[in-house]
Protein backbone atom coordinates (compact mmCIF):
# COMPACT_ATOMS: atom_id res chain seq x y z
CA UNK A 1 0.00 0.00 0.00
CA UNK A 2 2.06 2.90 -1.24
CA UNK A 3 -0.88 5.19 -1.88
CA UNK A 4 -1.17 6.12 1.79
CA UNK A 5 1.64 8.66 1.29
CA UNK A 6 -0.42 10.38 -1.37
CA UNK A 7 -3.44 10.58 0.91
CA UNK A 8 -1.53 12.65 3.42
CA UNK A 9 0.30 14.75 0.83
CA UNK A 10 -2.92 15.64 -0.99
CA UNK A 11 -4.72 16.45 2.25
CA UNK A 12 -1.91 18.73 3.36
CA UNK A 13 -1.58 20.32 -0.10
CA UNK A 14 -5.25 21.28 0.16
CA UNK A 15 -4.83 22.60 3.72
CA UNK A 16 -7.32 20.11 5.12
CA UNK A 17 -7.36 18.48 8.52
CA UNK A 18 -7.96 14.79 8.97
CA UNK A 19 -11.31 15.68 10.53
CA UNK A 20 -12.40 17.55 7.41
CA UNK A 21 -11.52 14.58 5.22
CA UNK A 22 -13.32 12.16 7.54
CA UNK A 23 -16.49 14.19 7.13
CA UNK A 24 -16.12 13.96 3.36
CA UNK A 25 -15.67 10.17 3.26
CA UNK A 26 -17.88 9.41 6.27
CA UNK A 27 -15.44 7.68 8.59
CA UNK A 28 -13.78 8.33 11.93
CA UNK A 29 -10.55 10.21 12.42
CA UNK A 30 -8.93 7.12 13.91
CA UNK A 31 -9.78 5.02 10.84
CA UNK A 32 -8.63 7.74 8.45
CA UNK A 33 -5.37 8.09 10.37
CA UNK A 34 -4.82 4.37 9.83
CA UNK A 35 -5.41 4.86 6.08
CA UNK A 36 -2.71 7.54 5.98
CA UNK A 37 -0.28 5.40 7.96
CA UNK A 38 -0.89 2.38 5.73
CA UNK A 39 -2.22 0.32 8.62
CA UNK A 40 -5.65 -0.14 7.06
CA UNK A 41 -6.82 -0.61 3.48
CA UNK A 42 -9.05 2.21 2.26
CA UNK A 43 -12.18 1.04 0.42
CA UNK A 44 -12.25 1.74 -3.30
CA UNK A 45 -15.41 3.82 -3.15
CA UNK A 46 -13.77 6.14 -0.62
CA UNK A 47 -10.72 6.49 -2.86
CA UNK A 48 -13.01 7.50 -5.72
CA UNK A 49 -14.54 10.20 -3.52
CA UNK A 50 -11.06 11.50 -2.67
CA UNK A 51 -9.87 11.41 -6.29
CA UNK A 52 -12.89 13.47 -7.32
CA UNK A 53 -12.44 15.87 -4.42
CA UNK A 54 -8.74 16.43 -5.13
CA UNK A 55 -9.34 16.35 -8.90
CA UNK A 56 -6.62 13.76 -9.55
CA UNK A 57 -6.62 10.45 -11.36
CA UNK A 58 -6.88 7.17 -9.48
CA UNK A 59 -3.47 6.31 -10.96
CA UNK A 60 -1.98 9.30 -9.18
CA UNK A 61 -3.86 8.65 -5.96
CA UNK A 62 -2.71 5.03 -5.88
CA UNK A 63 0.90 5.97 -6.67
CA UNK A 64 0.91 4.26 -10.09
CA UNK A 65 2.09 7.50 -11.68
CA UNK A 66 3.64 10.75 -10.55
CA UNK A 67 1.68 12.73 -13.13
CA UNK A 68 -1.22 14.67 -11.62
CA UNK A 69 -3.82 14.33 -14.33
CA UNK A 70 -6.96 16.27 -13.67
CA UNK A 71 -10.29 14.53 -14.06
CA UNK A 72 -12.31 15.20 -17.17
Amino acid sequence: MFYYRRLRDLREDHDLTQKQVTELIKTTQQVYSEYEKGKREIPLYKMVILAKHYNVSMDYLTDLTDEKRKLK
